[in-house]
């Protein structure tokens, strides 16, 4: 096939289709919008707690989905979304002092490390990633960067309004577990309007909430829920435009701090292991060889994510849960993907569209995030039981248990007056280095002889 040619087929129910494969326009119309609702909540939530730009972020979903299907020539069907492994070294950036310039120029950096790494696993292997990030490692640090954010929730959403929270929890965690097929897979999306609706209604039944914002400088103040001010005077076309909450512009370059950039970096560890499972899960799902893909899905992820950043949006990644639509629909077509992606750009040109999504509440935010954040943690532990981890083997219980605590508790390392290493950074760099420094090497219980271990 050539790049923008598919075969169109009309299979029987339950039959595949395949990624050079298309079903007819109007049912590929329909699969790509899919695609963007599946998408939906993570891809604006993550930015709005990042302290960057929403619309922004779901137009370059759009442009950086296109342009990742084009670097894997069509062969790797995923949507690029926005990248949840960076959020808890930007909330270290922000605690710091660092603004919206120099979160994104962080995370352009990132993204350029992630690319060259892409660069050397297509031409060395995949083999590359496992033999200096092998699973026990990887699973530690992405625990550590998921419950690095449990003080973000405390502090900063949850406290806005606590039962709204809590309700926008409670429904989140019922509608990913006990909604049936696709809806499940919308939990983020769902949990949202629920959210948004309970707030509105609250606002109604029992008038305003004094609570601390984000905008109020430490002080709780009276204010609605939910206010449209902003929504009413928002255009309906138009580039995303305006200030940030810190002043910033939407739009803006990247700043440079090698401070900030290190607070970053461990997120591209995380990205390595996301990349390299929903690869390795889209192989499985279509029956293709991608192992000689891996190396440009890496890469064109961190091309990607630095693309973005360029221009103030957000960090990208490969997204489960549009593996997930896949899975239940087996439709792999990389067309309905290039459709998601122009819709994506279309949502991104809707100023009005943005408004919405950054009027809300605060406590909606803080039910889904306390949920969300826990699952990223979780997810490395998932990786260690499904490469069955051994934690009776002292190179594995010890090695990492010190980078663990490190990181998540916030340890510090004062390096000079002007520099100090701490949380994520210094956890992630204790684990590398505890690990490997006793990988593959054990005392034996009887002589004391240091012997090697496989």
């Amino acid at each position: 096939m050539s790049m923008f040619k598919w075969e169109v087929v009309d299979p029987a129910p339950g039959q595949p289709v395949a990624p050079n494969q298309r079903l007819p326009w109007g049912r590929t119309v329909g699969l790509g919008a899919q695609h963007v609702v599946a998408m939906f909540g993570a891809t604006f939530v993550f930015p709005i707690v990042m302290g960057l730009d929403p619309n922004l972020a779901i137009m370059f979903s759009g442009l950086c989905t296109i342009g990742f299907l084009l670097i894997c020539n069509n062969k790797v069907p995923s949507y690029l979304g926005t990248s949840a492994s960076f959020v808890a070294g930007v909330a270290a950036i922000r605690a710091q002092g660092g603004d919206s310039a120099d979160v994104t120029g962080a995370i352009l950096v990132a993204g350029l490390v992630l690319a060259a790494i892409g660069v050397a696993v297509h031409f060395a292997g995949a083999g590359l990633i496992h033999k200096i990030l092998p699973p026990a490692v990887t699973g530690a640090v992405v625990m550590l960067i998921g419950f690095n954010l449990a003080p973000v929730v405390a502090g900063i959403y949850w406290p806005q309004d606590q039962w709204i929270a809590l309700a926008t929890a409670a429904f989140m965690v019922c509608a990913a577990v006990l909604l049936p097929g696709f809806w499940s897979r919308i939990a983020v999306f769902l949990a949202l309007v629920f959210g948004y609706v309970a707030s509105v209604l609250a606002d109604k039944i029992f008038g305003a909430i004094t609570s601390v914002t984000p905008v109020s400088g430490g002080q709780a103040v009276e204010h609605d829920r939910v206010s449209w001010a902003g929504v009413k005077a928002a255009d309906w076309i138009g580039f995303p435009s305006g200030k940030l909450a810190d002043g910033v512009s939407v739009v803006h370059g990247p700043s440079f701090s090698m401070t900030f950039i290190l607070l970053v970096l461990p997120g591209v560890i995380a990205l390595i292991a996301e990349n390299t499972g929903h690869v390795k899960a889209v192989a499985e799902m279509t029956g293709d060889n991608l192992d000689p893909y891996m190396g440009r899905a890496i890469a064109a992820d961190g091309a990607a994510t630095a693309f973005a950043s360029v221009f103030g949006g957000s960090p990208t990644t490969t997204y489960a849960e549009n593996i997930g639509v896949m899975g239940a629909t087996k439709v792999y077509s990389t067309a309905a993907y290039y459709v998601a992606g122009v819709v994506a750009i279309l949502l991104g040109l809707c100023p009005k569209f943005g408004a919405i999504v950054n009027a809300t509440p605060g406590g909606v935010l803080g039910g889904i995030t306390v949920v969300l954040y826990g699952m990223i943690g979780l997810v490395g532990a998932k990786i260690w039981v499904e490469n069955n981890v051994d934690f009776g083997n002292p190179v594995n219980m010890v090695g990492l248990a010190g980078g663990l605590i490190a990181g998540i508790g916030g340890v510090t390392l004062k390096i000079t007056d002007d520099f100090e290493l701490g949380g994520i950074a210094l956890g992630t760099i204790l684990v590398i280095v505890f690990f490997h420094l006793v990988k593959g090497r054990s005392v034996d219980a009887t002589s004391g002889e240091v012997t090697k271990r496989l």
